[in-house]
């Protein structure tokens, strides 16, 4: 049966390209990084600096060419577009950026993350996430031993899992079938697949609801807790370690809740099953070995949805739905290995952070899903790039030279728009914005989706051309006032304009563009890093207070002195004790 993608086919499981992906040849390890000399030392980069002195508004540029749009217009499939016209770059100014991404090494790069590697050096580790979407026909060798086979030995596992669940073979304590899910996890193991359940909520059509929890604050476990029967609750404890601090915190306290229930510790077995690389403390918890679904040190956190991480996905939108968002990341991840850079969507978006970022010096970077089901779409790509790219140092332990990640942030249009779109029109600060709109909606609503739609576009507009002091001094006189009253308000009502933005334009938010589309993403900041000479793979910036907040556990339960921290901290330790009830 043909897939709704073109060139896919429905095959058994799911929907994978008609051929399958060549093999993917090694490159030696310690050798396929990328930039080995700091960006801002190449010539290029200072041509780049000197040419940005002199940049004409956005306005300009579109009068001048009137082929502007359709040139910087670029496609992906049939159902995606991206749109850089109004980014204050030309078709000169991208040329020298993807000469310098090949002065910088990223052809390199890219070949790597397709073959083993090992991209996070400081864990010395291999980045091998794309490996989880290949067709099962593909090759990718990691310490010379092929890893698609284990890979699609664990989909086949999770594919078992869904059916026995969703066909009620699967039961609870009282033997009435699953109806909830509520996966436990934080970080990668949480935001990937809670943001995807709830941009795909209308294909969650199992009988399936999913929860997430990841908060330590009780209130998140307590107030998702409330709405459900422990008869037919089954947990996804989701845990590489299977030892994070908040996630075993909530799952045990979630285990206690099961037993308080039920009575009888033997029945945590068919209510919990585990995500995770430790089988022993799966064991020791109480959840059958068979239960445990694995992934690979090669699998880094916020990129792990593709994995077993995703079961809560498969469980709520169904197995065959999953391979669609497998295929559609695939798809994208063949579009970043074979397109030349000047059509090359991913390496371009990364080309315009720099643009941005390191040549015009803005420094944050805002993402506007126009879709309520992409609410957490924004969250997702700030652990995505934030914790990938916020790094000080390079590869080589060197301070860097330059600026690196950006803050990303973001959230739903239209809410957004009044909120804080007050800044990006008017403020001091200027923010590069990536709009995301669908045409098509599941929900039949027609004059609201063509309301969504023209306020995306009408803000892309008024940030790129704003509103000159001409036209609104027009527009005041029109309105019959006053002299005085126009000279009060013209200051305040004009908008300077020429401020950048992307859009990126699908037909429809499905299973298949989804994935697509979190995988541009997943590259973009991947390419980012190469440029920028860092480790996007390593969060050891989030060890320390994790670190920090194991000794405070015990000073706050009296068991070891507030001495040993600094002032500050002392004072607020004292007033916890005096304020506990």
């Amino acid at each position: 049966m043909p897939c709704a993608t073109p060139g896919w086919v429905k095959t058994s499981p799911g929907c994978w390209p008609v051929t399958p992906a060549p093999r993917c040849c090694p490159l030696p390890l310690a050798n396929n990084h990328g930039a080995t000399v700091p960006l801002s030392t190449l010539p290029l980069f200072a041509a780049l600096q000197h040419s940005a002195q002199h940049l004409p508004p956005l306005a300009k540029r579109f009068q001048q060419n009137s082929q502007r749009a359709q040139q910087l217009t670029f496609h992906f499939g049939q159902s995606l577009l991206v749109d850089i016209s109004r980014q204050q770059v030309c078709t000169t100014t991208l040329a020298q950026l993807c000469e310098l991404a090949r002065q910088l090494n990223l052809p390199k790069a890219i070949a790597g993350l397709f073959a083993d590697n090992c991209f996070n050096p400081s864990e010395q580790r291999a980045v091998l996430h794309t490996a989880l979407r290949m067709p099962a026909g593909a090759v990718l060798e990691h310490n010379g031993v092929n890893i698609i086979p284990a890979v699609h030995a664990e989909l086949a596992k999770m594919r078992r899992f869904c059916q026995r669940v969703h066909n009620g073979d699967w039961r609870g304590y009282t033997g009435q079938p699953i109806k909830d899910v509520v996966n436990i996890g934080i970080g990668g193991s949480d935001l990937g697949p809670a943001m995807v359940c709830e941009a795909l909520a209308p294909y969650c059509t199992t009988g399936i609801r999913a929860h997430f929890v990841s908060n330590i604050d009780p209130a998140h476990l307590a107030t998702t807790l409330a709405r459900l029967n422990p008869a037919t609750t089954l947990f996804v404890a989701s845990s590489k370690s299977f030892g994070t601090d908040e996630t075993m915190s909530n799952a045990m306290a979630a285990r206690q809740w099961l037993l308080n229930a039920c009575g009888n510790p033997g029945l945590v077995q068919q209510h919990f099953v585990a995500v995770s690389t430790n089988q022993r403390k799966v064991v020791e918890f109480g959840i059958a070995a068979e239960n445990m679904f694995e992934f690979w040190s090669w699998v880094g956190g916020r990129f792990s949805l593709w994995s077993a991480i995703g079961l809560p996905i498969a469980l709520a939108i169904g197995f065959e739905r999953f391979e669609e968002l497998l295929a559609g990341a695939h798809a994208m991840d063949e579009h970043l290995r074979t397109m030349p850079f000047e059509q090359n969507i991913p390496v371009l978006l990364a080309l315009l952070t720099v643009w941005n970022h390191n040549v015009l010096g803005h420094a944050s970077e805002g993402v506007f899903p126009y879709s309520q089901l992409m609410h957490r779409f924004p969250a997702f790509l700030q652990q995505l790039n934030m914790e990938s790219n916020g790094k000080s140092v390079t590869l080589s332990g060197e301070q860097v030279s330059s600026a690196t990640g950006p803050i990303v942030w973001g959230d739903v249009g239209s809410n957004s728009q009044h909120a804080f779109f007050q800044l990006l029109h008017q403020g001091t600060a200027v923010v590069p914005a990536e709009f995301i709109g669908f045409v098509n909606s599941p929900y039949d609503f027609p004059a609201h989706r063509h309301k969504l739609l023209a306020n995306m576009l009408a803000q892309a507009e008024a940030l790129a051309f704003g509103k000159s002091a001409a036209d609104v001094e027009a527009e005041l006189r029109a309105e019959g006032l006053s002299e005085q009253s126009i000279a009060e308000l013209l200051p305040s009502k004009v908008m300077p304009g020429n401020r950048p933005s992307t859009v990126i334009l699908c037909k429809e938010l499905t299973p298949h563009t989804l994935g697509s589309l979190i995988a541009m993403y997943e590259h973009k900041t991947f390419v980012q890093g190469v440029l920028w000479g860092v480790n996007s793979f390593d969060q050891w910036g989030v060890e320390l207070g994790k670190k920090l907040a194991s000794g405070l556990v015990d000073t706050l339960m009296g068991k070891t002195d507030a001495a040993a921290h600094d002032p500050a901290t002392q004072q607020l330790v004292q007033q916890i004790f005096e304020w506990r009830k």
